[in-house]
C-alpha cells in the first residue's frame, strides 16, 4: 500500500455532487469575518448542519464535531458520544487529530521563513539538507516540496488493517520514512506534473528544522500556537496520544465474520510528520484559519503562494489543485473555496474558507472507516449542508 493521502480526491468528488445541487446565485459583498472567539448564532439557521450530524453513534461514525461562520451568524455543534464504554457525550472543546490538515501549519511555517529572508521558494532543497536526497537526484526546490510537484516517491508499506494496528506504536524518523520512500521510482522530474503525498511536507518539517535549529513542535508552537492563543493545537512528537479533553476515535474491523469497533485513539502519528500529525479543536482551527487568510501570520507576498496552483498538470491528467498547503474547488459563480481535509485512523477532519474569510466551517468526524475507500457519510452530508449555506 501507498502511504499516502487519497482523501482529498474522495472529498473532491463529494463536493462535485453537492455542488450540483448548490442553486448558484451572486456573491454580494460581506462584512468583514467575525473574531472566531465571537461566535454569536445571529440569524444564521443551523437546522442544515444539525440534521447532517444527527443520530451518532451509528455505523458510520461515533461522533461529529461542526463549527460555520458566515456573515449571518456562527454556530458550533457536536453529537454523539466521547467514548462507547461510557457513552458520556463529547466533551465542550474537544481535541482531535487533525490529519493532512496538518499541511496548512508547515506551508505557513515554511512561508514565514521565506519572509525572513532565510530561505527561498526556488531554494534547492539538497542545498538545505545535504545528504537527504541521492547525490544524483534532480534539483527539487522548495516551492515544490509545498505544491506537490516534486515527485518523491512515497513508502510502500504492507496492506490491511491488522498489520496498521500491530504496528501503531511504532516510531520513526522523518528520515527513516524519506529513505523508505526513496526505494521507489520517482514519480516524475521535478516541476513537471502534481501529485498529491506526504512526502513533500515530511521533507519540509526536516527543512524548518534545519533552518531554525529547533524540533517542529518547538517552532510550531512558537511561530503560531503562542502568538494566536491557540490553547488545543500542538505537534505530539512520539507521544501517541491525545492529551486533554477528546472524543476517542474507532476502527472498525472485520473478525471471525463479524465487524468490531477497534480504539484507534492512541496511534503513533510518526510516520508522518509534518504532514499529518497535529492536533488541534474546532476554535483553533477557525481562529489559525481567519488569521492566516488574513495575513496575520504569513505576510501577504509569501501568503499569495497558498492561493496560487502551479501551471502543470495533475498526474491523473487533470488541472492542478493543489497550492502551498491548501486545495481549490470552484464555487458558482466564479468564487474558489479554498480546503484542506485530512484523515488519520478514528478522524476525519476538514477546513474550508472562501478567501475573504466570510464563510468559513471546520468538522472532526470520529469515523469508524476514517482511511477507506469511501468517503464517511456523515462527512459526505455535513459537506452538502455547509455548501448549501453559502
Amino acid at each position: 500500500m501507498k502511504i499516502m493521502n487519497g482523501r482529498t480526491a474522495l472529498v473532491a468528488t463529494a463536493l462535485a455532487t453537492v455542488l450540483t445541487v448548490v442553486a448558484p446565485g451572486a456573491v454580494t459583498a460581506a462584512p468583514p469575518a467575525r473574531s472566531a472567539a465571537d461566535c454569536r448564532p445571529g440569524t444564521l439557521d443551523p437546522g442544515p448542519l444539525r440534521q447532517a450530524i444527527a443520530g451518532l453513534p451509528d455505523s458510520d461514525a461515533t461522533s461529529a464535531q461542526v463549527r460555520i461562520i458566515t456573515p449571518d451568524g456562527c454556530w458550533t455543534g457536536a453529537t454523539g458520544v466521547r467514548d462507547l464504554r461510557s457513552q458520556a457525550p463529547v466533551p465542550p472543546h474537544a481535541r482531535f487529530r487533525i490529519g493532512s490538515a496538518t499541511k496548512v501549519f508547515t506551508a505557513a511555517l515554511v512561508l514565514q521563513l521565506v519572509a525572513e529572508g532565510r530561505i527561498d521558494l526556488a531554494d534547492p532543497v539538497q542545498r538545505h539538507l545535504p545528504g537527504l536526497l541521492p547525490a544524483d537526484y534532480p534539483t527539487v526546490t522548495v516551492r515544490q516540496l509545498l505544491d506537490h510537484t516534486n515527485g518523491i516517491p512515497s513508502p510502500t508499506m504492507p496492506d490491511g488493517i491488522e498489520w496498521q494496528l500491530a504496528h501503531r506504536y511504532d516510531r520513526w524518523t522523518p528520515e527513516q520514512v524519506v529513505r523508505l520512500g526513496l526505494r521507489n521510482p520517482r514519480q516524475f522530474e521535478p516541476g513537471t506534473k502534481q501529485h498529491y503525498t506526504n512526502m513533500g511536507y515530511i521533507v519540509a518539517g526536516l527543512l524548518v528544522e534545519k533552518v531554525t535549529g529547533h524540533a517542529y513542535a518547538r517552532e510550531l508552537d512558537r511561530r503560531i500556537a503562542r502568538p494566536l492563543r491557540l490553547r488545543d493545537t500542538y505537534a505530539p512528537g512520539d507521544d501517541p496520544r491525545i492529551l486533554g479533553p477528546h472524543a476517542h476515535g474507532y476502527q472498525a474491523v472485520v473478525r471471525d465474520g463479524g465487524t468490531e469497533l477497534v480504539d484507534a485513539t492512541t496511534w503513533s502519528q510518526t510516520f508522518t510528520p509534518a504532514s499529518g500529525n497535529v492536533i488541534s479543536s474546532l476554535a483553533d482551527l477557525d481562529t489559525f484559519v481567519a488569521a492566516l487568510f488574513a495575513g496575520r501570520v504569513v505576510p501577504p507576498a509569501q501568503l499569495a503562494e497558498m492561493f496560487t496552483l502551479p501551471a502543470v498538470p495533475d498526474v491523473s491528467g487533470g488541472p492542478a489543485r493543489y497550492s502551498a498547503g491548501l486545495t481549490a474547488f470552484p464555487l458558482p459563480g466564479g468564487e474558489v473555496l479554498w480546503i484542506k481535509t485530512g484523515s488519520r485512523f478514528g478522524y476525519l477532519t476538514g477546513v474550508a474558507s472562501t478567501r475573504d474569510g466570510r464563510f468559513r466551517t471546520q468538522y472532526s468526524i470520529t469515523g469508524t472507516d476514517a482511511k477507506g475507500e469511501e468517503l464517511s457519510r456523515t462527512a459526505q452530508a455535513v459537506i452538502g449542508a455547509a455548501l448549501g449555506m453559502l
